[in-house]
């Protein structure tokens, strides 16, 4: 390991041991990826509401249409959001995603973040949808949302990473997924990344039935093909052979429990 290696090592450690970060850092972030899908999610059943699409001409001389956004607050597992919800001019569009009177989106949360996760198909998300909405949600609507979510979803999961991350945390999320009629216990690996100019960013979410280091090295590959080169530090628990994951992957990389 080079001296100056070794000095941007030890400046971040002493960086770790003053600043208190945990899972709080994570849920910030995924706060905002979950108010902007939900917020997609009513601009698609406003738009099959109405019968068009956003600026389409269709929609001229129609007798409705979009009349700006009020804002509601809902509280989740991941704290408060400010969600911005579409009306129509003749006030008969009702929000099924989130009611009038709903204020918490505790599962919802962890349906939009499953959707965001490697390991989940179009099909998966479909299903998703299909349980939020319930069977009352008529296949069109379910489509149109599905193709508003899934070029976001796409590009998120596969946009290109910095080079270098200074500092790089990995955990493993347990919560509860509905498959074939049952709940199971799921594992969200998400990675956060310091970026050398201080900026927290989600690299990315992946799902698994559990955690496992051999999963770990997937996920520690992919993030080399989208274009990471060195990780100085990655803050990781205790699982066995998690270590050994990072070292096959970033094998000059410090690592810190």
């Amino acid at each position: 390991m080079s001296e100056e290696r070794q000095k941007q090592i030890k400046e971040l450690s002493s960086l770790l041991a003053q600043e208190s970060r945990d899972m709080s850092e994570v849920q910030n972030l995924l706060k905002e990826l979950f108010k902007g899908t939900i917020e997609g999610m009513l601009e698609g059943e406003m738009a099959e509401h109405l019968g068009y699409e956003k600026h389409s001409s269709q929609g001229d001389g129609s007798g409705n249409s979009r009349n700006g956004y009020s804002h509601k607050r809902v509280k989740g597992e991941m704290g408060e959001s400010v969600i911005s919800v579409p009306r129509d001019r003749n006030g008969e569009f009702e929000p099924q995603v989130i009611g009038k009177r709903q204020t918490r989106t505790d599962d919802l949360e962890s349906r939009v973040l499953a959707m965001y996760a490697k390991g989940m198909s179009t099909r998966d998300i479909e299903d998703h949808l299909r349980d939020i909405y319930g069977v009352e949600a008529s296949s069109s609507l379910v489509s149109r949302i599905t193709d508003k979510i899934m070029p976001v979803v796409t590009e998120w999961q596969s946009r290109p990473l910095d080079a270098v991350y200074p500092i790089v945390f990995l955990d493993g999320v347990i919560f509860k997924v509905r498959k074939d009629a049952r709940v199971i216990n799921k594992c969200l690996y998400t990675v956060l990344g310091i970026t050398l100019d201080g900026r927290k960013e989600i690299l990315g979410m992946w799902l698994s039935e559990n955690e496992s280091a051999s999963f770990w090295t997937s996920v520690l590959n992919e993030l080399k093909n989208r274009g990471v080169q060195d990780i100085l530090i990655a803050c990781r628990d205790n699982l066995s052979g998690f270590g050994g994951a990072i070292e096959t992957v970033f094998p000059h990389t410090e690592q810190q429990l």
